[in-house]
């Protein structure tokens, strides 16, 4: 079981800076994601901004996915790997828990939310 380089995370999260910037970003599950954007006190409206702060606080230290990444099973994404990171954030005032993957030009957020107690 290998875990992700920095060298390869750290290019992952370059990869995901760029398609936010570029508005290429797709939802796994909108209606979780709803749920827990109204719970951190934003709107779907705020998603993109979001992302680009967040994805300009978090390191690839802060990488607390699978070793190696998950895949995805959901069926817009399936066999992608997945990455998650847990970090405190600045802009959201708590520990942050952030999991998407890297489809093509797009970026694919799974999860985005306060990150929970194991």
């Amino acid at each position: 079981m290998k875990q992700p380089s920095r060298k390869e995370l750290s290019g992952k999260l370059a990869r995901a800076r760029q398609r936010v910037a570029s508005s290429s970003i797709e939802v796994v599950d909108q209606e979780s994601l709803v749920a827990d954007l109204l719970d951190l006190g934003y709107l779907v409206e705020d998603l993109p901004s979001i992302l680009r702060a967040l994805l300009d606080e978090v390191r690839e230290q802060d990488y607390s996915g699978g070793n190696p990444p998950q895949r995805s099973y959901k069926e817009v994404i399936r066999d992608s790997e997945l990455f998650a990171f847990t970090w405190w954030s600045k802009r959201l005032g708590c520990r942050a828990y952030l999991k998407f993957a890297l489809k093509g030009n797009t970026l694919w957020l799974v999860s985005l939310h306060e990150a929970r107690k194991p």
